[in-house]
Order: C-alpha cells, then sequence, then structure tokens
C-alpha cells in the first residue's frame, strides 16, 4: 500500500490584538496535527481541526497553512467547524461554547463569546455541536437547543430551547429542507420541525415533535431527507414519514453533504451515499495503521479522511487503496510531560505520573524529537516497548547519545536518534521494584560535568544511580539517612519515597533532589566520605515537603519549586554541616506592600538562562520570567495575554545555543525567542551578524530590545564582559557591560548584554540612527583581560 507523507508548509498571519505587549513575532506553535476533530471544505482548500489548532490543504496546489494560538486562536478544545463560501469565512465552535471566525479574505479572526458567557445556561450544554449554513445566517446546534447567527451583520438572533416546558435540551444537527428546519435531538427527544417563516420558533410549542427517540445526524441530500438514529438505523424522511434504509455496523460519528452526496464516517469505514441512499462507495480503515476515523468531505473523485492518530488520509476513486497522509509538521500529542531542548534538537516525551508519582494509567507512547525544524516520531514499539517516558538527558560530550527514563520500565537509550538499549534490573545497576514486580520507576535524569549519567528511582534501598556511558559502569548510593528503609517483606508503599522529581548537579558535584516526603536532598559522594542532608519542615521555611522543581543558577544557589510556592537556598556551602539549614522566600514589593513571590503557587519547573534570570512554569498561573535575584517580574505569560493555550505549564527548556525557550503545556508546545545565550568559556568564536546590515533588513532604530528578531546581534560573548562599539574614526558610538546594561532592564538602553548575547538597535548615544559606515566592536573579557575585535558594516 502507498504512503505519502505531504508536507508543504506555508507561513502565514494574522491581526494578533489580544496582548498587552505584542510579542506574537517571538512565538512559534508546535501543535499536533495527528489527532483530527473534523472536517470542512470550501470550493480550492480543505480545512481540518485538530485538537485546538486548525491547518487548511490548498487542492490545487497541495500547500498546507497552520491556524493556531500564535495566530490568535483561543487554543481551547474544538468541536466541530464550517466553511461559508458565501462570506469567505471559517466558524470555528469550541466545546466551551465559545465561536471564532476567521476570515479568510484578510485573515483576521473575530471571538463570538454570546453562548460561552451565557449564565443562564449551564458550562455542559454550551458545547457547539454543528454549523448549518442557510441563507446567510448560521444555524448552531449545542447541548441547550439550536441558536442562530447572522454573517452577514455578525450577530446573534433567536436561541430555540425545544425541550417541554423550553427545557434545555441536546440539538446533534440540523438541516434545511422544504423551508422547514428539522432538528436531531438527544435523549429521547427525537426530530423535531419548525417552519422558517414562523416568527414564533422561540416558542418550544411551534416546533413540531415527527418522532420520539434519540437522533445524531439529518441531512439535506439533493431531493432527499436523511437521518441517522443512535440505534445506528439510517433512514430516509419523506412527508415527515420515516422509513428504515439500512443499519450501519457501528454508530457514525460525523457526516457530511457535497454535491448531493452524504459522506458518512464510522470509526473504520467512510461510505458515500446519493441522494436515494444508494451506496456509490466504501473506503475500510487501513489494515496496517492502528487508527479511527473521525470525519470525512469529498471534493471530486478525492475523498479526505480524519483520522485519530495520523491526521488526514486522502484517497481518489481511482484507487481506493492508495493514500496519502496529509498533515503539518508536529509533534505526536499536545500534552507534552517532558521536554529538552539544546543545540537546535528539541526532544519530547509524553510518559508522565501524576502527582502521588502514580503511572497509572500506563501510558504507550513514543517520543519525538525536532531537527532542521522538521519533527519526527518514534513509535512506541521501536522504543523496546518502554511506558511512561519521562525525563530526558543528552550526552554533553556526545550529544547524539540520549537517555530517556520510564517510570516503569528503566532508561532507554538511543544513538543517533536510534533506540539501541533498554536498561532494567535485568542488565544494568537499576534496582526493581520489588523482587516479584520488575518494575523500575526510574525519574529525573542529568549528567555532570565528568560525563556521569544520574539517575534517581523510587522504592529502591539505594535510590540514587550514576551510569558511565564510556566504561559501562553503574554505582548505586542508599540515601538512608534521609529516607527509611524500605519494608522489602511487607507492603512496599509502606515506606519510602513515591518519587523524585528533579535532579540536578552544582559546581561543585552535589547532586540536589526534589523529593515528595522528603523535601530538598543534597548529596556529594566527594567530601571526604558520602555526605547527604536535606530541608523539608516548617522549621526550615519549608511550606510543604513536596519538592517538584528545583534548579541550580550561576550563583550556585538553588531555586526550589514546591506544591505551595518558591523557596531558595541561598547558602549551598555550608549545607552539610549544618544540622538544621533553612531556605528562604523572596520577598518583591507590590504596590509599597511587602509581598512573597509566587506564594502558594504550584510550580512544576524552574529552567535559569544565560543571564541567570528565571523560568518558572505553575500549574494553573501560566509562566513567569523573573530578574536573577527574582525581585523583577520581566513577564508574566497566560492563556489571556500570549499565545499559550493553557495556564498549566508542565516543562520548560531552554536551547543556550539561541535562547529560544520551549514550553510544554497541557494543550501544546511553543517557543518564545527570548534572544539571550548562554556566555561562552572564550571570545575565541564570537561574532557579529547580521553582516553587513543592508537596508532591506529594516532592523535600525527601534526602541524594544526585547525584540531580538531586530538589531544587531554580538554572539559567543563571556560572562563578564565590557563592548565598545566606535566608528572608523575611534568615536564611541554605543557601550554595554554585562549584568548592567541588561537587555530587560526598564532603562530601556540601546545596547545591551543577555548572557552570551549583546543587542544593539543602531543607534547612537544621542539617540540617532547611525550612518552609512564601518563599525569597530570592542569586547573585553573584565576577568581574562582577553579582547577580541569585529567589524561591522552598516548600508543604509
Amino acid at each position: 500500500m502507498l504512503r505519502k507523507i505531504t508536507l508543504f508548509i506555508t507561513a502565514f498571519t494574522i491581526t494578533f490584538s489580544t496582548l498587552a505587549q505584542d510579542f506574537s513575532n517571538l512565538w512559534e506553535g508546535h501543535f499536533s496535527y495527528f489527532d483530527i476533530v473534523d472536517l470542512t471544505r470550501s470550493e480550492t482548500k480543505l480545512y481540518a481541526a485538530a485538537e485546538n489548532a486548525i491547518f487548511s490543504y490548498d487542492f490545487n496546489t497541495n500547500e498546507i497553512e497552520t491556524l493556531t494560538t500564535v495566530e490568535g486562536l483561543s487554543g481551547s478544545d474544538i468541536s466541530t467547524i464550517l466553511f461559508s463560501d458565501t462570506f469567505n469565512t471559517l466558524i470555528i465552535g469550541y466545546e466551551s461554547g465559545l465561536i471564532e471566525l476567521y476570515f479568510e479574505s484578510d485573515q483576521d479572526l473575530l471571538s463570538v463569546v454570546d453562548i460561552l458567557d451565557k449564565p443562564t445556561i449551564s458550562p455542559e450544554n454550551k458545547r457547539i455541536n454543528h454549523f448549518n449554513e442557510h441563507e446567510g445566517f448560521i444555524y448552531i446546534s449545542t447541548n441547550f437547543g439550536v441558536s442562530v447567527y447572522d454573517l452577514q451583520r455578525l450577530e446573534f438572533g433567536d436561541s430555540y430551547f425545544l425541550g417541554n416546558g423550553g427545557a434545555q435540551i441536546t440539538v446533534e444537527q440540523t438541516t434545511i429542507f422544504n423551508d422547514a428546519i428539522y432538528a436531531a435531538c438527544r435523549n429521547g427527544n427525537g426530530m423535531k420541525k419548525g417552519a422558517l417563516d414562523n416568527p414564533n420558533l422561540i416558542d418550544f410549542q411551534e416546533w413540531q415533535n415527527l418522532v420520539p427517540g434519540n437522533y445524531v445526524a439529518v441531512e439535506s441530500v439533493g431531493n432527499s431527507l436523511l437521518s441517522i438514529r443512535l440505534s445506528k438505523d439510517f433512514f430516509n424522511i419523506e412527508n415527515d414519514v420515516f422509513s428504515l434504509i439500512s443499519t450501519f455496523n457501528t454508530l457514525p460519528v460525523h457526516t457530511s453533504t457535497f454535491n448531493d452526496q452524504l459522506v458518512v464516517t464510522e470509526d473504520n469505514l467512510v461510505s458515500v451515499f446519493d441522494e436515494n441512499a444508494n451506496e456509490l462507495f466504501n473506503i475500510n480503515a487501513p489494515e496496517d495503521l492502528d487508527i479511527e476515523f473521525t470525519s470525512s468531505v469529498v471534493f471530486g473523485n478525492e475523498i479526505y479522511i480524519g483520522t485519530n492518530n495520523q491526521g488526514v488520509l486522502k484517497f481518489t476513486t481511482d484507487n481506493l487503496l492508495e493514500f496519502e497522509e496529509i498533515r503539518p509538521e508536529g509533534p505526536l500529542m499536545n500534552n507534552a510531560f517532558k521536554i529538552d531542548a539544546q543545540n537546535d534538537k528539541v526532544w519530547v516525551t509524553y510518559g508522565d505520573f501524576n502527582v502521588f508519582f502514580d503511572p497509572a494509567p500506563v501510558r504507550r507512547r513514543g517520543l519525538s524529537y525536532r531537527v532542521d525544524e522538521q519533527w519526527i516520531n518514534i513509535p512506541y514499539d521501536s522504543l523496546f516497548t518502554a511506558r511512561n517516558l519521562c525525563y530526558i538527558a543528552v550526552n554533553p560530550f556526545n550529544d547524539s547519545q540520549v537517555f530517556i527514563s520510564s517510570f516503569i520500565d528503566g532508561i532507554v537509550e538511543l544513538e543517533n536518534e536510534n533506540p539501541v538499549i533498554l536498561y532494567n534490573s535485568e542488565n544494568s545497576g537499576l534496582d526493581p521494584l520489588l523482587p516479584t514486580l520488575l518494575q523500575e520507576r526510574v525519574g529525573g535524569l542529568k549528567f555532570d560535568r565528568n560525563g556521569l549519567l544520574w539517575s534517581v528511582s523510587a522504592f529502591v534501598r539505594e535510590p540514587l544511580k550514576s551510569y558511565d556511558p564510556a566504561s559501562g559502569q553503574w554505582q548505586s548510593y542508599e540515601l538512608s539517612e534521609i529516607i527509611p528503609d524500605i519494608n522489602q517483606i511487607g507492603n512496599v508503599f509502606d515506606d519510602g519515597e513515591l518519587g523524585f522529581a528533579d535532579i540536578d548537579i552544582d559546581e561543585n558535584g552535589t547532586k540536589w533532589i526534589g523529593s515528595f516526603f522528603n523535601g530538598l536532598i543534597g548529596f556529594n559522594e566527594n567530601l571526604g566520605g558520602v555526605v547527604m542532608n536535606n530541608v523539608n519542615t516548617p522549621d526550615q521555611n519549608m511550606p510543604t515537603t513536596k519538592v517538584r522543581a528545583l534548579a541550580v543558577d550561576q550563583r550556585n544557589q538553588i531555586w526550589i519549586g514546591t506544591d505551595f510556592g518558591l523557596r531558595v537556598l541561598f547558602n549551598t556551602a555550608n549545607f552539610f554541616d549544618n544540622p538544621n539549614p533553612t531556605v528562604s522566600e523572596i520577598i518583591i514589593l507590590e504596590d509599597g506592600i511587602p509581598k512573597e513571590l509566587l506564594d502558594d503557587q504550584f510550580i512544576t519547573d524552574i529552567k535559569v538562562d544565560g543571564s541567570n534570570n528565571k523560568w518558572i512554569g505553575t500549574l494553573s498561573s501560566g509562566i513567569f520570567y523573573l530578574s536573577s535575584d527574582g525581585q523583577e517580574t520581566i513577564y508574566h505569560f497566560t492563556k489571556d495575554n500570549s499565545p499559550l493555550p493553557s495556564n498549566q505549564i508542565k516543562d520548560i527548556s531552554i536551547d543556550n545555543s539561541n535562547g529560544e525557550v520551549f514550553i510544554a503545556t497541557s494543550k501544546g508546545l511553543l517557543s518564545f525567542t527570548a534572544g539571550g545565550s548562554k556566555p561562552e568559556e572564550t571570545l575565541g568564536d564570537a561574532y557579529v551578524y547580521p553582516n553587513p546590515v543592508r537596508p532591506e533588513y529594516n532592523i535600525l532604530g527601534f526602541g524594544n530590545l526585547n525584540d531580538i528578531n531586530k538589531g544587531v546581534k554580538i554572539q559567543g560573548l563571556t560572562e563578564n564582559v565590557n563592548v565598545k562599539i566606535t566608528d572608523i574614526e575611534g568615536n564611541l558610538v554605543a557601550e554595554a557591560q554585562s549584568g548592567i546594561n541588561l537587555r530587560n532592564s526598564k532603562a530601556n538602553y540601546n545596547f545591551a548584554i543577555d548572557g552570551g548575547t549583546g543587542i544593539w538597535n543602531g543607534k547612537n548615544l544621542r539617540g540617532n540612527i547611525v550612518a552609512t559606515g564601518v563599525y569597530l566592536i570592542l569586547i573585553s573579557d573584565l576577568d581574562s583581560f582577553e579582547t577580541k575585535t569585529l567589524k561591522l558594516l552598516i548600508v543604509r
């Protein structure tokens, strides 16, 4: 069977006016398009709705365009879509009751919140089930009844509550036939009919009850009216009399009509009928794909079928056994668990465990990686069937070697993106959960500076392991001074640790581990013997024992994320000597009143960037970008002021080679081009770009250094530098110094340094854009006294 991946990506943008600050050009969406919710079509394009994003496919050019939260979509769960050729508009309905209109002509987006905000309708009844267009009006089927929307005037008309006494009932679908509207209803309310010219349809008594029962579809096909009942029965309706045609094998999940043809989608079969209900042909789900059909449309002799895990399949009537897979580039799923981004490559896992470190339900999912802007997905079966894949560690001395922990089956090693071995209790130093339960619940992974891979496992006597990929040697360590010995004879869950979250390693080789019952654990095997200590009590200023995230910053301070807020271990030097070490909260002034930073927030992840600033993810409040000391909130991105599709942040990773921040939410993965980079050890590789700066670049003279897409960048700086820019005659044009001229400072510098990157907006000390000419960039390392000079040509 022939399969061809169609992947022509064309970027486009629309008006994005909902942000308080416009960072839209700095965001990129990495959504999954494997699970298709609904399909619709225009005269020239197919539109496919995934969970919370949409793509279009041009029938003539085969080009694909995406529409995501970056372009203004809400990011909520899509339930149905319809394209209006008359108004050149895509109508998008959501589970929440939200409706969005995407105007194809000017690529603008309108949110319609009337149903979403209606207080008299319960949230579960607001779901948009179906759109039906007729003479400029959209008849909207919902779980409360039917609403009418005027596409010409862009406003709502009447709403029809069709139940007895005007009760709210579920309407799955409507159609117009012979100047009447037919409504297929659930909950025993059957099929209802109302005259279109009846001005009183808001009165439920004006609707005729044709038959009782539960109906899932009603379609006008040419001169026929056809319907489907929940019992899988297929009916022809003539003069309001129902005649049984046949019974489907399974309950259809989607219907559509085009050119007097009815397309019926079942889980594993698509059937196309003419107006007389004669079956023209059908398509079975390919046997070699483990898929379910979700929706389908017809375009000439082409049939497009949405699936639950392969995107859209394109068939032709000439050969119903061959198909193409159509979808944009994207990861396997939206609900990522952990991500790792470095050296222009991103790894994503989907395994997970819950807040109690319980891996149930078992996740048999693959993993994804992105390289050269292309997403590649490795299926579960190719990963030694390792379940609940979670943490990722890339060997810093060999970035082709990647390790993925499994919270059930150990550790998977990949070489050049190919799985090569599964480490478990039978072939490595990992220990099983019980002698009779061969599970290896491995959590956090981290490489140290010597190339040793460290891991932590739940419910074993020696939970901390090191592995040397060069020699193949394993070493195990107990934490019995902190964690009670596990009762291997009785119930394993009576003692021990439910699990460990993050592990990070500081400049002294200390392993810092976040645990469920024992707070923050510090461990070092090289300080004159094995030493360990922890903080987990209120006396030590810990709000809870549950540490969810941690990060070692550039000052060797430990930033700790818990279920109930943020703590910092400032003094790590005497942590092991102090019998009762304490941690501190960050106190900020808010309107002159002292307040604890991120008080009571459930913190899910912490990452430190090249400028020692902190990215902090939360369970329900989005993501915070803080200054190095936490005193200033540089950004606070949420679903309401950014393209984030959800305020639940699952994980964060920073590619320090370019400053791109990858953010995994519960509803999709995005990246934000923050622009900084990790400082280098020497100035040997420092360079300036673009060089030369030509007029067509249009990057000079802007005011905000946060827009990394503009300005002149100096890459490869060391940690503590002074940079001067002069003209060819030696006149000072601009100057910046690490730690002083900060890019995100409220001082609005013309030239600033962010980690290993300097950014200059092309203005001189007087605030004027510089003239055409050659400029010298003089870089001095203030610690090593190393210097380097770069030349830059500017043409205006």
